[in-house]
């Protein structure tokens, strides 16, 4: 196995955070709060968690996500997992930084239907977020602002943990079994699959069309002009699959087994089609040697607790 292309995978050491917002565990904390409560949404029943469920992945395991009063909303949700390294976000790239991401849900009607105006004086009125926001933003207090800052730093905070594909590129030989070495080496070769999925969180961070039946135009909105933007979506990184399905912008994809299918399809001719969808053919068992390698992605043991919110 060439340890170069190995090396190409390797985990960061250190989670990046912008300098507008330095980590600090008490900020982290105070976000991780403010994604679990509901006091955020217009109804108050219901948080950044309810599409970004810890259990499935920070996804939800339904095909289209649902907002407020049971509106299906038209796309899946997306993983906040390895957030710090993603950006622009949303499937279609409409929000440059983590904080603008966050204030778009909470604030959609159809989504969390919160209002800011309501929000913070709904949160200065509770004695343990007045004392920590005062404590984190000094003369400022409780801010539509300061509140996207902490949920922001929060979800930087939400990383993939070590997986046995980690442990193999470290030098434990056997983390990983023969078949999902073979895996890897198609992942990386004939099945083209890192034409799109790079780095240790194998994603480009860019937008591709790659053929599925949608009348949604994805990056399009954003980009009337290009050509490639029409049906191109954001390319999702791959880590903890085991948790996330349905996959795909609309959550049409219920198995890796059926992702594996689509990709050897090459999608729908179109002119908008990207580049690096090309048919192939692989085996049963190639098949299964890149499941292998795909389900090696996932942790090897994952905690997720939920904070107690305050009163």
């Amino acid at each position: 196995m060439p340890e170069a292309l190995k090396a190409q995978y390797k985990r960061p050491e250190a989670i990046p955070f912008p300098a507008r917002a330095p980590y600090s565990p008490q900020l982290a904390t105070l976000g991780k709060m403010l994604f679990f409560d509901p006091r955020l949404s217009g109804a108050k029943n219901m948080n950044c968690a309810t599409c970004h469920n810890p259990s499935f992945g920070y996804e939800a395991p339904v095909d289209l996500s649902v907002g407020a009063l049971r509106t299906k909303l038209p796309r899946h949700s997306p993983t906040i997992l390895n957030a710090a390294w993603v950006s622009p976000n949303f499937w279609d790239g409409r929000a440059a930084s983590l904080e603008e991401q966050a204030a778009g849900p909470i604030s959609t009607p159809a989504e969390m239907d919160g209002k800011f105006h309501d929000i913070v004086p709904d949160l200065e009125a509770v004695p343990e977020y007045q004392h920590w926001f005062g404590v984190l933003f000094p003369n400022e207090g409780v801010t539509r602002e300061n509140i996207l800052t902490a949920i922001a730093t929060y979800e930087r905070t939400v990383v993939s943990g070590w997986a046995p594909f980690d442990r193999w590129v470290d030098g434990e030989e056997n983390a990983i079994s023969e078949e999902a070495k073979r895996g890897f080496l198609l992942f990386t070769g004939k099945a083209n699959c890192a034409a799109c999925h790079t780095g240790w969180n194998f994603t480009d961070n860019k937008f591709h069309d790659i053929g599925l039946p949608t009348e949604d135009e994805g990056r399009a909105a954003l980009e009337p002009a290009n050509l490639k933007a029409k049906h191109a979506f954001k390319t999702p990184g791959l880590r903890n699959l085991t948790y996330r399905a349905p996959f795909m912008h609309n959550g049409s994809v219920p198995d890796l087994e059926s992702v594996i299918i689509h990709y050897m399809s090459g999608g729908i001719p179109r002119p908008s089609l990207a580049n690096e969808m090309q048919p192939v053919d692989l085996s049963e068992d190639e098949q299964k040697e890149l499941i292998a390698f795909l389900l090696s992605l996932t942790a090897d043991r994952t905690v997720n607790t939920t904070p107690l919110l305050p009163n």
